[in-house]
């Protein structure tokens, strides 16, 4: 259930601190850690599949001392870092080459006069800095050390086109970088394995390798090479792993270093200083530390690969966005840069091209082709007052429209900063999984030193080999990254492909929360309907033409200001009838209205009305019978002292609803209509859907009261609904889902969005849900059986009966694929089917 909020928690800020260098779960739990420690902060969740720390703090804290904590923790914050758009300003800074100009530029930034933080990263060439200082300062700061810089434009607060570009360019190094290491690490490993495990392998090998090179030269040539993968492709880890065993919070990258010299330092030992070590136990384990590496190498590879194809969803979302717009300035046409459009600005969009920003038609007319946003398929016609959305697609017409939002503001740009928010969440499911990597890599190293006492102590001759070997395979095959990303990956790719289908969560915890749902409870107007009244029925009697007489009843109701009379005029509208003259309007309080129209006498209203008037309504019983069971008020229409016709004007329901509730109880979830609507109308409409249960005629608290009593007798309960009146509504339930055309009100009150407008966005996110959270077990069911079963299998348990060692060799293969197999597995979900109409 959604909590109110508290007067306290006006004063706390969300913060989203990027966090670089997390390779599994015990840095996310480090992170954490540090960052609860300072002093302000409330609550913390770090998110190993986006790098992002989401922090709820007091307003007041000091978000250098954040920045402080991760660094302190062994990482690194990303200088796309920015608080607050008021109190924050970020740079490009070119001609860095090193550490050292890092620590420059960042003394230099510290100096100026109103800044009170500033955090500087090579990696991505940015500074962020935090104070009052102006621009120009700064930027004169940094000439002064020696470099250039300048503001970078973007989004505030979602994923700015310069950030988006900045992050995939750094991806993509990250990846050229991991081929070109594992391709040089794999062409050196290639012969020390041909010449340590080929010699075991192939009959007649060593003895050949014995009598041609030798085999202390072959032990001097795989030193040589194991020396160059160790610390060329492979000083990543002894750069990243050892410092952070100094510190005592070991992380995955520390598992290999440790592993890999382990198998190197007996090697050197056993090449170099053979009479160190006891008799029978001189042999060498190069290839184990070479092939370690570079095993370890292709499974950061295939999995930097892989974790680029989770967030495919949000890379999508931002190339919607135009790059350039064609503004009339001055009274000419000029194409300006999306940066450079200001609300107010006027903008023409020609045939094929992509809305740059959000705004309204003010000349022209065409066809929009919105699934980009909704999901929706059929493009939606546009015309002067007609409201267009930056990043949908124009079809064959032209039109000029005045911006109404741009960078942040628009659609677009808030649909990212949800997806965002959302992937960047911790579910509950999540909870147990951090306690357990917290303390993994710590056990596994205790484990590997058991392992290694065990052989060492009780193990056959020689002993030390054995206990250094299996001791290498326990480091070597525990897995924490599979652990860490098992949650996260599976969010990303859930909540990303729920955007494709125009379905929004909000709120990450919303994707575990929805599986459970027993009921969906859903608002009648605006949800289930249109939320707008229109001319539905129009039985004529004999003798009369439809389109005489809804002009002339069309000329009547213009001049009234009731909500059923606008229904009828914009009907007789679209069928482009013309009004004739009226004169003696008249409008008779509860029952109806009467006018002369082009010389006749016409008289509208209730059947009471026309009783009252003389007329027989016998003759329409049949229909107004229908119609009243159908929920709908009859009307009727007397044109010269005869009774012309029966009209009804009610909110259609919309064309999605039927399959939507199909849908829902296909799912095995009862279905509620919660409307302040009469119970007649509402209890008509149920029996048409199918709906299971009808509360109708209450206020926006007894939709309160309504979800509460759902609560307890079916289990959790799902709101749908889309006006003001339905927002406490939406709070009060365990998941609230609002339709994106709704009120904005009624969107900050829910967990979901349906940009579609369509209910059919429901059972897509129940559905969703379900597969997500499927999806997220399995993975977890994997990363710890795959640890649990093969530990202590790489401890030698099975040694004793089936006389099964597991090589160092096979232990980075199966760990290397271990993470490859969760993201694999998570990526499943893009193939995720919409339900159909």
């Amino acid at each position: 259930m959604n909590a109110p909020v508290r007067a306290a928690d006006m004063t706390s800020a969300a913060i989203s601190l990027p966090v670089e260098g997390m390779t599994c779960a015990s840095c996310v739990g480090r992170v954490e850690k540090a960052i609860k420690a300072v002093s302000g902060v409330v609550a913390v969740s770090v998110n190993l599949a986006t790098e992002r720390a989401s922090i709820t703090a007091a307003s007041t804290v000091d978000r250098t001392r954040l920045v402080e904590a991760v660094e302190k923790a062994g990482y690194s914050v990303s200088p796309s870092f920015a608080a607050s758009p008021a109190s924050s300003v970020e740079l490009a800074i070119e001609g860095m080459t090193c550490a050292s100009c890092v620590g420059r530029v960042e003394r230099a930034l510290k100096v100026v006069d109103g800044v009170t933080g500033a955090s500087v990263n090579l990696a991505t060439e940015r500074a962020t800095i935090h104070g009052k200082a102006d621009v120009a300062s700064l930027v004169k700061a940094i000439a002064d050390a020696g470099y250039e810089s300048k503001p970078v434009g973007g989004t505030v607060g979602a994923l700015g086109r310069t950030e988006a570009d900045e992050r995939a360019e750094r991806k993509e190094t990250e990846q050229r970088d991991l081929k070109r290491d594992f391709t040089f690490a794999a062409l050196l490993t290639a012969p020390v394995f041909a010449l340590e495990m080929g010699s075991h392998l192939i009959p007649g090998a060593h003895d050949l390798i014995a009598s041609t090179v030798g085999m202390q030269a072959s032990w001097y040539l795989q030193f040589v090479l194991t020396t160059l993968v160790l610390f060329i492709p492979g000083i990543r880890f002894f750069e990243k792993g050892l410092p952070a065993l100094w510190r005592l919070g070991p992380d995955m990258n520390s598992l290999v270093a440790v592993g890999s010299l382990a198998a190197y330092g007996y090697s050197l030992v056993a090449t170099f200083a053979p009479g160190f070590l006891p008799a029978g136990t001189v042999n060498v384990y190069f290839e184990a530390a070479a092939v370690i590496v570079t095993l370890i190498l292709l499974g950061r590879l295939l999995e930097a690969q892989a974790k680029g194809r989770t967030s495919e969803a949000i890379k999508r979302l931002v190339g919607l966005q135009a790059k350039t717009a064609r503004v009339r300035r001055n009274g000419k046409a000029i194409d300006l840069a999306i940066d450079d459009v200001v609300s107010g600005d006027i903008i023409e969009v020609r045939p094929g091209d992509r809305v740059p920003v959000d705004g309204e038609v003010v000349e022209g007319d065409s066809y929009v082709d919105e699934s980009m946003i909704t999901g929706e398929p059929i493009p939606v016609s546009k015309s002067s007052g007609s409201e267009v959305v930056g990043g949908t697609i124009n079809q064959k017409g032209a039109f000029a429209f005045k911006a109404t939002a741009v960078g942040g503001n628009t659609v677009l740009a808030q649909i990212i900063r949800m997806v965002e928010e959302a992937q960047g969440s911790k579910l509950p499911i999540q909870a147990v999984v951090d306690k357990i990597t917290m303390w993994f890599v710590p056990a596994v190293f205790a484990v590997a030193a058991l392992t290694f006492a065990a052989w060492f102590v009780f193990g056959p001759s020689p002993a030390l080999s054995f206990a250094l070997v299996n001791a290498v395979a326990v480091l070597i095959i525990a897995c924490p990254c599979a652990m860490g990303l098992a949650t996260p990956t599976s969010i990303m790719v859930g909540t990303g492909r729920g955007a494709e289908l125009g379905v929004l969560f909000r709120k990450g915890e919303a994707l575990q929360l929805l599986k459970d749902a027993k009921v969906v409870a859903v608002d009648k107007t605006g949800t289930l309907t249109e939320g707008k009244p229109a001319l539905t029925d129009l039985e004529l009697a004999t003798g009369f033409d439809r389109a005489a007489v809804l002009g002339l009843v069309a000329a009547v109701e213009a001049k009234s200001e009731h909500p059923i009379a606008s229904a009828i005029v914009d009907a007789a509208q679209k069928e482009g009838l013309e009004f004739p003259l009226v004169s003696a309007f008249e409008s008779v309080t509860g029952f109806g209205v009467n006018a002369t129209v082009a010389g006749k006498r016409v008289e509208i209203g209730a059947d009471r009305y026309m009783t009252q008037l003389g007329y027989d309504v016998a003759g329409f019983a049949a229909t107004a019978s229908r119609l009243g069971n159908e929920g709908k008020s009859p009307l009727y229409a007397a044109i010269d002292g005869r009774l012309a016709a029966v009209i009804a004007v009610a909110d259609p329901i919309k064309e999605t609803t039927p399959a939507a509730i199909k849908a829902l109880h296909d799912l095995g979830l009862k279905v509620a209509m919660i409307t302040g609507d009469n119970a007649r109308t509402a209890k008509a409409i149920a029996a048409r859907l199918g709906i299971d249960e009808v509360v109708a005629e209450v206020l926006p608290d007894g939709k309160v009261d309504a979800v509460r009593r759902l609560r307890s007798q079916y289990g959790k309960v799902a709101y749908v609904g889309d006006g003001i009146n339905d927002a406490p509504a939406l709070a009060e339930a365990d998941v609230g889902l609002a339709i994106g055309t709704g009120t904005d009100i009624a969107i900050e009150a829910a967990d979901v969005v349906l940009m579609s407008g369509s209910l059919l966005g429901v059972p897509n996110a129940i559905a969703l849900s379900k597969a997500t959270i499927g999806n997220i077990r399995q993975n977890l069911f994997w990363a710890f059986a795959y640890n649990t079963a093969l530990i202590p299998v790489a401890a030698g348990v099975l040694y004793p009966s089936h006389g099964i060692l597991l090589s160092p060799v096979f232990a980075a293969g199966a760990m290397a694929l271990s993470s490859v197999f969760v993201l694999g597995n998570a990526l499943r979900l893009r193939t995720f089917k919409a339900a159909k109409n």
